[in-house]
């Protein structure tokens, strides 16, 4: 069973965050990529797509996302899940965070700027 965790963004700024899943002793991470979707609902259409990296080695999944990312998200509640894939045949996939995500609407939003 996945954790369920809320998050929530700022429109048209980069956002990242890290899962720990070091509490997991029977897990290895190795051999394993993650992928993780925002959608309005939970059958609705894909709406943004984070970037994902694991580290094995302390068991840190990252998420983010970048700033034309979130400034192409209307303001307001979505759904969102993490999983993690083994690359063995077949693979094993575990959803391992999910929840709603809230998108706060920006006022200002320059996308010559960096990303932050």
């Amino acid at each position: 069973m996945s954790t369920i965790a809320n998050l929530f963004i700022d429109q048209g700024s980069g956002f990242t965050t890290t899962i720990d899943l070091s509490d997991s002793t029977n897990l290895t991470l190795t051999n394993y990529t993650a992928a993780g979707n925002i959608a309005k609902s939970y059958d609705g259409t894909t709406k943004a797509t984070f970037t994902t990296a694991i580290n094995s080695t302390s068991k840190i999944v990252t998420i983010s996302l970048t700033a034309p990312q979130t400034a192409s998200l209307k303001p307001g509640r979505y759904v969102y899940d993490i999983i993690i894939v083994s690359s063995d045949s077949p693979p094993a996939i575990t959803r391992i965070l999910e929840g709603q995500l809230d998108v706060t609407p920006a006022v200002t939003f320059d996308s010559s700027a960096p990303e932050t």
